[in-house]
């Protein structure tokens, strides 16, 4: 049986995590339970340490999120325990921000990330950092259902853009907003698709009403997958603002589903695309490039054209039929009791 330990706070309107993706995904193959949805912090942790131990007998891996902020000591906590009770387990790690966790934090990183029987990492980006400091890697992408991406090629676009994240400060959603302002553009039009978790969204209301764009912007609160794969139909265009970053599944979506991503180059952004070829990548907190890059969308259908088909075929190794067998090559050799 596998255990598998993160944060499930989807059901008290936070964002759909990894766990809760991967989680059905691996029940078609294991035996699989996985905590917690407890929204309290110092309970949530409770409830994981306390299901390491209900499950000691019969679990045999634990995986556990990894992440790089203040979650880490969460994933430390249990890895701890684990070790305590002779339990293998893997991380995922999770953190576009890790880089700065494995200087600040190494004492820490070290015991989780050398007990543990295998790291698994979501970029080249972070398999680099990982091997730099010695720690067991295995690079396994985030991974999408490539058929529940419907391709719309983007040629001829306006200036719609969507805008696909949790409004957090990390992510800098007020960047969107001064875009939009920049591009002087009365038909430009942003939808921002996202849960507030920790009142950056707030910011975002403030500053759309300082620059008077209540008419050009969209706020639509958290989305299901299927909604917003819906309502990326109307779109032209993508962006990603945030300031630290890694494997963020919302952008392997948008280069799914064909729409142009112009993306901030942080982290492990500019190891998923490669700049004017899939993407086009600017400097962190820019808005004169971020802005500068829509506008030779508008003019270059060719240009846009080619971005959007060479995203598209870029992600399809991100599909979960290739991405399952680097998963099962893993766990295969830890699980025997299988669904």
């Amino acid at each position: 049986m596998i255990l598998y330990v993160g944060n499930i706070l989807s059901v008290s309107g936070g964002s759909i995590g990894f766990i809760e993706t991967m989680t059905p995904k691996l029940a078609i193959r294991y035996n699989i339970k996985s905590v917690s949805s407890i929204q309290s912090k110092p309970i949530r942790l409770l409830h994981m340490l306390f299901s390491v131990c209900r499950y000691r007998n019969t679990c045999e891996v634990v995986l556990v999120d990894a992440f790089s902020t203040q979650a880490f000591w969460f994933s430390y906590a249990v890895g701890r325990f684990c070790s305590f009770l002779n339990i293998p387990f893997i991380p995922i790690v999770r953190g576009g921000d890790f880089v700065n966790r494995l200087a600040r934090s190494k004492k820490e990183c070290d015991f989780l990330f050398t007990k543990s029987n295998i790291n698994i990492v979501p970029s080249k980006f972070l398999e680099f950092y990982f091997n730099k400091a010695g720690y067991k890697v295995k690079y396994i992408p985030n991974f999408i259902e490539l058929k529940k991406y419907p391709f719309k090629l983007r040629e001829n676009i306006s200036g719609k853009i969507l805008w696909v994240r949790a409004f957090h400060k990390i992510y800098n959603p007020v960047l969107a907003i001064d875009v939009v302002d920049h591009l002087r553009n009365p038909d430009s039009q942003l939808c921002m698709v996202g849960a507030d978790t920790d009142g950056t969204k707030e910011l975002v209301e403030k500053r759309i009403q300082e620059l008077k764009l209540s008419s050009q912007v969209r706020l639509t609160g958290r989305l299901l997958k299927e909604e917003w794969i819906r309502l990326s139909k109307e779109y032209d265009v993508f962006i990603n603002t945030t300031t630290i970053d890694n494997m963020p599944v919302s952008v392997i979506e948008a280069m799914a589903l064909g729409l142009p991503v112009v993306s901030t180059d942080v982290g492990g952004i500019p190891y998923l695309m490669e700049n004017k070829k899939n993407g086009i990548l600017v400097q962190s907190n820019n808005v004169e490039e971020m802005t500068k890059a829509i506008q030779e969308l508008l003019s270059n259908p060719d240009y846009t054209k080619s971005l959007s088909l060479n995203a598209r075929r870029m992600v399809e190794d991100f599909d979960w039929e290739k991405v399952s067998l680097k998963w099962f090559e893993v766990l295969d050799g830890l699980v025997t009791h299988r669904s």
